[in-house]
């Protein structure tokens, strides 16, 4: 077999190990750390994940993913801090595009763990899945987020009015999607 023609990673490429924050993809024992995350009030309000979902139900869905689901953590010391995930669409017309998602755990808000996920995404979805688009949902009023996704090249393409029900109100959420060229 010849090596001539294989590229070595290129540098970053992929963020393994960065400021102590380990990317790798998820195994089923994660689940104790999706539920702490996901059961979270403050996790809850950015995301369209509700509190008070049961340890079995979180188990479940990390033990039995669906066909075209790629799910990433990050995890500092040992500790799953974040996770992202990567559906494909499923429609033949559609394979190029995928949408994600990401939660962090809010004692690492701020420390990279977002970014560390992104890169990782996106490599994922770049440098193996050949796709052109990525896309996500996120609340009009979560800056962070949107400024998070902003930094890797999201763009904001449009706002579903009262899209979603959060604390007692209908809240907006904007449409953003990175797409290479």
């Amino acid at each position: 077999m010849s090596l001539r023609g294989i590229v070595p990673p290129k540098e970053g490429a992929v963020s393994e190990e960065r400021q102590g924050i380990r990317v790798r993809g998820m195994n089923g024992a994660d689940w104790r750390g999706l539920y702490e995350m996901q059961t979270d009030r403050r996790v809850c309000w950015g995301t369209l994940q509700v509190p008070f979902q049961s340890e079995d139900e979180v188990r479940k869905k990390v033990e039995n993913p669906p066909e075209g689901l790629h799910r990433l953590v990050a995890e500092v010391d040992g500790r799953v801090v974040g996770v992202t995930t990567l559906y494909r669409m499923r429609s033949p017309r559609k394979r190029h595009a995928a949408g994600c998602s990401i939660i962090v755990h809010p004692d690492y808000w701020n420390r990279g763990v977002g970014s560390a996920l992104m890169v990782a995404l996106l490599d994922l979805a770049d440098n193996w899945l050949n796709l052109k688009r990525v896309e996500l949902e996120v609340y009009t009023d979560n800056a962070a987020a949107i400024h998070l996704y902003e930094k890797f090249g999201f763009v904001i393409e449009g706002t579903k009015r009262k899209y979603a029900f959060r604390e007692g109100e209908y809240v907006d959420t904007h449409v953003m999607a990175r797409v290479r060229d």
